[in-house]
């Protein structure tokens, strides 16, 4: 095998067939001159800190930890189950939703075609019971496990276990009508189970609550009937124990998610915190590439930079169940890929004066964070970018202001919106300003004109009200992470939003 070294792979990429250029006449990789430059460059920096010293106050004191400790998931399953024992719910909750399982056991996992489940069974306090493919066996069995039961892979053949030294090709097994039998078979097939079936809670709406005007997270609301699925997977496992009987739980999992406490919000805020120090980085890195740089390249030295700065911190001891649930997404473009929401074309274009440009991105640790973007124009600039970055600005800081407990999701929604089209820009508005933030990316609730959801302290959101405009080819949208409290929303970034900071001479 032929091996390259990055330099290798450089001179490659560039000199092309019959020495042609690749690349378009550029050098894409970063440079590890301009990483050490804007590493060692305060400016940046010194007006990130400037930043945090006026907010040390609001902010909230950072975790301690890079993950949540086990005993907060046994504390939150335990909280879980108390919630649905009100159900009826006598035999144990069967969790299969990846996000679910996550929140309730802390089993960071990969979420494929294979189907994997978790049973909190009611009469074993503490207890956790896994059913699972077993390209998992070592993950269940390292963390929170009190039994665990495995089929070898998907499909499933019956009796068939290489890892064993069993090479079968047995019937094709129902992993589904197996979760049942399994659990028939442990005592539990004529006890009432809670499932995560979904449905309307999937989409952060209540049982009993569709069509309201006030859905009430923390108040009264309808709980669902015990019954027995008729179809699809959970009509399988319900064929498997026909004396059982099902009530969902999902809708107690979604509040708990959608409201995070202390705890989870301490842990948010470290990854905000690593997140400022790697936009300040991106804005020297900016500032010293100038129009040499491609936006693929601003991404990638940040999100390198990003990943070294985050893993200083965190003792690397190789294990699972460790370093987990930690990711620093970072991208950048420029010019007229910034004048679409989701532009579809692959970002790969010099940085030229006169253009927009939007770093943005996701980092989580421990699998919480949030999204946080700036928007920068680069001179010469228009009025016409400079009045819509202005309104964008406003727009950014109102949201944050809108976010106080008791006020509903659509009244956000409507006073963000109602500044764009005063200022005679609702033909620039393309999306709602944000949306729930959650381990999963988006989550219920939304910023938006139809939900009605009230907003309820420790709600995390997206703070992104953008403003687009392919006619100019440009577009200009922050985000940051927000934080429902009793009078406003609290931005849990500490990079400024200011002029001093997005509007750069290269």
């Amino acid at each position: 095998m032929v091996q390259l070294s990055r330099r290798g792979f450089v001179k490659a990429a560039t000199a092309g067939v019959g020495g042609a250029t690749l690349l378009g006449g550029c050098n894409a990789w970063p440079r590890e001159s301009v990483m050490a430059k804007a590493a060692a460059n305060t400016a940046s920096f010194d007006l990130l800190q400037a930043r945090r010293a006026e907010r040390q106050l609001e902010l909230f004191v950072p975790s301690a930890h890079h993950r949540l400790p086990l005993p907060w998931y046994q504390e939150k399953a335990a909280a879980i189950k108390a919630e649905a024992r009100l159900r009826g719910v006598d035999g144990g909750i069967l969790l299969t939703n990846r996000w679910n399982i996550i929140y309730a056991t802390g089993l960071f996992h990969t979420g494929t075609e294979r189907p994997f489940a978790c049973f909190l069974p009611m009469d074993q306090d503490g207890a956790c019971i896994w059913l699972h493919p077993y390209l998992d066996e070592e993950l269940v069995k390292g963390w929170w496990c009190t039994a665990q039961y495995s089929y070898f892979d998907f499909p499933y053949a019956e009796g068939g276990f290489p890892n064993r030294g069993e090479v079968v090709q047995g019937p094709t097994k129902n992993i589904y009508r197996w979760w049942g039998e399994t659990l028939a078979g442990l005592g539990y097939g004529g006890k009432t189970i809670g499932i995560d079936m979904g449905g309307l809670a999937e989409l952060g709406i209540l049982p009993g609550q569709l069509g309201s005007q006030a859905l009430d997270m923390t108040g009264e609301f309808e709980w669902p009937a015990p019954s027995r699925p008729a179809g699809g997977s959970w009509g399988e496992v319900a064929a498997a124990m026909p004396d059982a009987r099902f009530v969902d739980v999902y809708d107690i999992l979604m509040r708990q998610r959608i409201v995070k406490d202390e705890v989870e919000t301490a842990l948010a805020q470290r990854a905000m915190n690593y997140f400022s120090e790697i936009h300040a980085f991106a804005r020297n890195y900016l500032l010293e590439r100038g129009t040499d740089a491609v936006d693929w390249e601003v991404a990638n030295a940040a999100m390198l930079w990003g990943m070294e700065r985050i893993m200083k911190d965190i003792p690397q001891t190789a294990e699972p169940h460790d370093a987990v649930g930690i990711s620093v997404e970072i991208a950048c473009r420029t010019g007229k890929a910034t004048a679409y929401p989701h532009p579809n074309q692959t970002f790969w274009s010099l940085i030229r004066r006169g253009d927009a440009i939007q770093i943005a991105g996701v980092v989580q640790l421990g699998g919480y964070g949030g999204e946080l973007y700036r928007s920068f124009l680069v001179a010469p600039w228009t009025d016409w970018q400079e009045k819509v970055w202005e309104v964008h600005q406003r727009c950014y800081r109102k949201q944050a202001e809108e976010c106080r407990a008791g006020n509903r999701c659509s009244d956000v929604a409507r006073a963000v919106h109602q500044i764009q089209v005063d200022a005679g820009m609702g033909h620039l508005v393309f999306h709602r300003p944000g949306h729930g933030e959650g381990m999963e990316g988006h989550q219920p609730p939304y910023h938006a004109l139809g939900d009605y959801t009230v907003l309820v302290k420790g709600m995390h959101f997206s703070n992104e009200p953008g403003l687009y405009d392919p006619q100019n080819r440009f577009g200009v949208n922050f985000s940051d992470n927000i934080v429902v409290g009793a009078e406003r929303g609290v931005q849990m970034s500490t990079v400024p939003d200011s002029k001093e900071w997005c509007f750069l001479e290269l």
